[in-house]
């Protein structure tokens, strides 16, 4: 009896270790939030401000051309397309405003997600990526992310 006790007891161990290693496979709640959703779906939901500054409206019209194939509208990204801008990982302590205007000049290598790495952007200028940071940082604030 203590036998298939003890048999027991080791498979319940081994059942939950098996659980705890495929859910967390990846490292990341990110990674296993993609696997169930559709292509190209918001990665995250995103709290919009009530208003935008300015610069903003402006940053988000240039968001919108040239970064949201990839970022998703309002910078929510896209499943198996890039990464949400409005993230802990983009906050400004960890990736700093001038951090927008090096990835757009000349690309970024993948770091921090399984997108693959994202390449230069052409057209923007540097006041565009200006408002775009803009943009971006406005509803970071309006997620919790400062």
């Amino acid at each position: 009896m203590n036998k298939n006790l003890a048999i027991a007891a080791a498979a319940a161990v081994l059942a939950a270790a098996a659980f705890f290693v495929y859910n967390n496979a990846g490292g990341n709640d990110a990674t296993a939030q993609r696997s169930v959703l559709e292509p190209s779906a918001p990665l995250t939901a995103v709290q919009l401000p009530p208003e935008l500054s300015e610069t903003a409206v402006i940053g988000k019209r240039a968001f919108d051309a040239v970064c949201a194939d990839c970022h998703g509208e309002n910078a929510a990204g896209r499943n198996g397309m890039g990464p949400p801008l409005v993230h802990k990982i983009y906050e400004p302590s960890h990736h700093g405003d001038a951090a927008f205007l090096l990835a757009v000049r000349n690309g970024v290598r993948a770091h921090h997600w399984d997108f693959g790495s994202m390449p230069a952007q052409q057209g923007l200028t540097d006041g565009d990526v200006k408002g775009i940071t803009q943009y971006v940082r406005e509803l970071q604030r309006a997620n919790g992310i400062n």
